[in-house]
């Protein structure tokens, strides 16, 4: 059993922390901007609540993150009431949250200076995944570290890897969600066509995902999305935050992502229509409007 620090109860992090507590049997201090919501994880999974990240992460083996941008992430690290202020050395930090590479290289440093390691550790799954403890890491960081964290990040995930040094694991989260919106752009293009062609298209998805056109989208949204429903999962706003940390990163590798960028467009274009909160899914509502 370890001492853990948690902090950022979100959609993905609330589930999380409960994960470290119930199955990974750790004693578990979180911290949530809203204090509330900090006080009801305590009194549902039995662990205990701080008013800062800094009291929080006051003598602890690993402290962890999940919240929403780079912003957020130093405001909650080494900000003045920040968790990189108390953490012991010789302890490691490990940040789930997406966001950009720049800002994991920056916290490594500023943790090494501290005496303490910093993991880069983005998530995907997405809320069912955060909740059914089925997560899948991506990290960056040195491996001696990794390989002391990774046993604890195990009792949220189903895949731990290490990547690279620090900041990989956020170029990885990135190429995932690269690739995601390619896939739905398509799965969603698809549906429509099939739409317009008369077609039952259950028996045409029951047919396809057989093939080489199947994947996680396809298995996991096509009924959904034949309903018209999108509420299932990780919100356009999200979506847009993360694609936009991809355009960002591109401008400074050189890399040409052409796709990426057009998708993040009908995502806005899905923002104006309402579906800020829509799951990603919801780009064949902008097609069937």
């Amino acid at each position: 059993m370890a001492s853990v620090a948690f902090l950022g109860l979100g959609v993905m992090g609330y589930p999380m922390a409960g994960h470290l507590k119930n199955k990974g049997g750790h004693e578990v201090t979180v911290y949530n901007r809203t204090t509330a919501k900090a006080e009801t994880w305590a009194a549902q999974h039995g662990g205990s609540f701080a008013a800062t990240p800094a009291e929080a992460a006051e003598g602890k083996d690993f402290v962890f993150t999940c919240v929403g941008n780079d912003d957020d992430l130093r405001s909650v690290t080494t900000g003045p009431s920040g968790c990189f202020q108390s953490m012991k050395k010789g302890s490691i930090y490990i940040d789930n949250t997406t966001a950009s590479a720049e800002v994991a290289r920056e916290l490594a440093e500023a943790a090494d200076k501290r005496g303490f390691a910093a993991l880069d550790a983005p998530v995907s799954g997405g809320q069912a995944g955060a909740e059914n403890g089925a997560l899948t890491v991506m990290v960056g960081g040195d491996r001696e570290p990794f390989e002391r964290a990774k046993p604890v990040i195990e009792a949220y995930a189903k895949m731990v890897g290490l990547m690279g040094q620090a900041g990989a694991g956020q170029l990885t989260k990135m190429i995932n969600q690269i690739t995601i919106a390619g896939l739905v752009q398509g799965l969603a293009e698809g549906l429509h066509f099939g739409r317009k062609a008369g077609l039952d298209l259950e028996k045409v998805i029951d047919v396809i995902s057989k093939g080489a056109a199947g994947s996680w989208q396809m298995d996991n949204r096509h009924k959904t999305m034949i309903a018209g429903k999108y509420d299932f999962g990780f919100a356009v706003d999200w979506m847009r935050k993360d694609l936009g940390i991809c355009l960002d990163e591109a401008d400074r590798n050189g890399a040409k992502l052409p796709v990426t960028a057009l998708v993040d467009q009908f995502y806005k274009e899905v923002q104006q229509i309402g579906g800020k909160r829509w799951d990603t899914s919801s780009l064949l509502a902008r097609l069937e409007r």
